[in-house]
């Protein structure tokens, strides 16, 4: 009972619910590792009870962080307080000259006097939205201070309905392309798609820094940094220094090997190979960085640098750090592995030149993903580009060097065993810990999503339940030896929805899976939309068919697949079964899997034929794709995906979960039926494509003649 008490005091589960019927206990080793990676000693008995006296000894009068939501009832964590306490909030500063403290005093009422009289007691007025410093001092002269977050209800909505394409940025080769997709790529596909086709958003795979490697981990939901972007992803000719390089020779030479990667992508069947494109374009990008800065550049360049502040510096250094020493911090000289150490200020003064190189191209890539939202706005899209947030960071990455203390080290994220996978997942990425995020304010989440925001029109949750709880997974334990830790929700949601606010942002979650009780109805509270992928979509609580498209939510993306899923046209046709049959990834026979694939599949096509949205007689893969998206926009769903892919037939997925060399993920592509490659132009000429898209377009309204009034 004892380490039960303890756990539940540190939101460390001890058992969890794979289903409603089913309790699963989680062993004790599991409980004593995560309660030792959040500094809580349960080594022994004696430990657990020490530690237990410590933990309920511990008497605050505020929690670390407190939420206030505009319009709604104050929090318990003001309405408790002694009467008489007086509360006084230091706003933070908004630019300008610094806003007065003002200060409340608790009124001589009981909690529930003051909540049951209305959303605010008398005397106590908002302060902006914003994060604050928020300090009590009760009648017996104890005191606290807490970081205190203002935030609108709500973040802000996508237009009532919308379409756009999703897609994998790598995979989008221009003809002018180094080899692999870029911001310039970017920016054409929103500008075009907006602009004929009428689309209002264009959905990108997570643009964050990678941690270099031999080769480079491919993954981009395994990165270095969350909290800047990789420069691969730059368009080296759109850079302004770029027509000054004096260098002519070497830099054509480097575009010929540009060239010969791309062809070798296009035409002879070679995967992307994103250490080849880095290498080149990290030789361009040097000589560029020769050039002089103009005045105006230069202004610009010092107050990015001004605004990104010590995060940036970090992050470089870093960077420089990595060429020297290699990719994992751990492994460096162990003075240099604490990024505030005497050695590590010193190796800074030393590699003065690289750390500004790699600010600097932080910076350019910041202009480039500006760019390409500015592009997409002129365009006409609603939304513009939604710009997708990893559930995590590579252990050996920018961010846990330098953000050591808001990680659990020795943890991985995961996810239990469940239908899909009896054995669990280990994704190998630390998560951050909770108490240390709530003791800081959520500093660190807040400059994430400030920096992620700054150039997005949405933003994409991955594993959005990770704001309310997540799987952690001890080093050395299988995924099934995991447990629940749960994290202050309200808080998290509280600055997602301001930083989201400040932005101008609509926000999505991917809340597939497995999801708590009450998760999606908290995240439907604040605005935030979730992701339906036509598939999935029964009707679980009765007989389990597809679901109609009227019973659709609204609040949602709707898509028929995702990056983690096959292609339309692979799941039309069982190519996905037969393929994971080749790679040995089916636990029973093929005959078994292809049977309920093809009773599954049979299912909506019986239903969108009777909804007369597969024309009869017209079984054709081309046909059903698009009565595929057609049911798509039948429903009420806010905003509609059309993966990208789809477009042109292509059957393969870019990534296939369960594999890691045996399948090419996140190196190919998108290519046609037969698997050859095609390029951004060729795909905005395609008439497949147009096909398909003509059937997400709102109906056009008849236009009356003079002096009719319309229909």
């Amino acid at each position: 009972m004892g380490l039960s008490r303890l756990a539940a005091l540190h939101g460390v589960a001890t058992s969890y619910s794979p289903s409603p019927d089913v309790t699963v206990s989680v062993p004790d080793v599991t409980v004593i590792a995560v309660l030792a990676a959040l500094g809580v000693d349960a080594g022994t008995p004696e430990d657990v009870r020490r530690s237990l006296v410590a933990a309920e000894s511990r008497s605050r009068l505020l929690p670390p962080t407190v939420v206030v939501w505009a319009g709604e009832p104050l929090p318990p964590a003001l309405t408790a307080l002694p009467p008489g306490s007086t509360v006084t909030v230091e706003p933070e500063p908004a630019g300008g000259p610094p806003a007065p403290a003002t200060s409340w005093k608790v009124p001589q009422a009981s909690g529930a006097v003051m909540e049951a009289a209305g959303p605010r007691p008398a005397g106590w007025t908002d302060p902006p939205y914003g994060v604050h410093r928020l300090h009590v001092r009760a009648p017996d002269h104890h005191e606290a201070t807490a970081t205190l977050v203002v935030a609108p209800a709500r973040v802000p909505q996508p237009p009532e309905r919308t379409h756009g394409f999703l897609v994998q940025l790598y995979s989008l080769l221009s003809a002018r392309s180094w080899g692999m997709g870029d911001l310039g790529d970017l920016a054409d596909l929103a500008a075009w798609s907006g602009r004929t086709l009428g689309s209002g958003f264009v959905q990108v795979n997570p643009l964050h820094a990678a941690v270099p490697g031999k080769p480079t981990d491919p993954s981009p939901y395994r990165p270095s940094s969350r909290r800047f972007p990789d420069p691969v992803h730059l368009h080296v000719e759109s850079i302004p220094e770029y027509g000054h390089v004096h260098d002519r020779t070497t830099l054509e030479d480097l575009h010929q090997e540009a060239a010969a990667l791309s062809e070798a992508v296009l035409n002879k069947g070679a995967l992307i190979d994103r250490d080849a494109v880095w290498e080149l374009k990290r030789q361009a990008l040097e000589l560029i960085a020769q050039v002089p800065l103009t005045p105006g550049r230069r202004a610009a360049y010092c107050d990015f640098l001004a605004e990104q502040g010590q995060a940036l510096e970090d992050h470089a250094l870093w960077c420089a750090l990595a060429e020297v020493h290699g990719p994992d911090w751990h492994a460096w000289p162990e003075p240099l592995r604490d990024p505030r150490s005497p050695a590590t200020a010193r190796a800074r003064s030393g590699l003065l030149e690289r750390v500004d190189l790699h600010c600097r191209l932080a910076w350019l890539t910041a202009t480039q993903l500006a760019d390409a939202q500015r592009a997409a706005e002129d365009a006409g899209m609603e939304v513009g580009i939604v710009h997708d947030l990893a559930v995590g960071v590579h252990p050996a990455g920018a961010d846990t060097w330098s953000q050591q203390d808001a990680f659990a080290h020795g943890m991985s994220v995961g996810a239990p065993p469940d239908a899909f996978n009896a054995r669990g997942q280990d994704w190998g990425l630390p998560p951050w810990r909770p108490d240390d995020l709530a003791a800081t304010g959520y500093a660190a989440f807040r400059g994430l999503l400030r920096g992620l925001l700054a150039h997005a029109g949405a933003l994409r949750i991955d594993h959005v339940m990770g704001l309310f709880r997540l799987w952690w997974v001890p080093e050395g334990r299988p995924p099934t030896d995991g447990t629940y830790v749960t994290y202050d929700a309200e808080a998290m949601l509280a600055v997602l929805v301001l930083e989201a606010h400040r932005a101008g942002s609509a926000v999505v979650g991917e809340d597939l899976g497995t999801v708590e009780p009450g998760v999606r109805e908290a995240l439907a509270r604040r605005g935030v939309l979730g992701t339906s992928v036509l598939w999935f979509e029964r009707d679980w609580d009765g007989d389990g068919r597809p679901l109609a498209p009227e019973k659709w939510r609204r609040d949602c993306l709707a898509t028929a697949t995702t990056h983690d899923l096959p292609s339309t046209a692979a799941r039309l046709t069982g190519d996905h079964v037969t393929l994971r049959h080749r790679l040995g990834l089916l636990t029973r026979p093929l005959e078994e899997e292809l049977t309920e694939d093809v009773t599954s599949t049979a299912e909506w096509l019986a239903l969108l034929a009777r909804l007369r949205m597969l024309p009869e007689g017209d079984g054709n893969e081309e046909a059903a794709v698009r009565a595929v998206h057609r049911f798509l926009r039948a429903t009420p769903a806010r905003m509609t995906g059309v993966w990208l892919p789809d477009t042109v037939g292509d059957r393969r997925p870019q990534n296939l979960p369960g594999t890691w060399d045996q399948y090419p993920n996140w190196r190919l592509p998108i290519a046609d039926p037969e698997g050859h490659p095609v390029t951004l132009e060729e795909i905005a000429a395609s008439p497949r494509l147009h096909a398909l898209m003509e059937v997400l377009r709102p109906p056009k309204a008849r236009t009356a003649p003079p002096g009719e009034r319309p229909a």
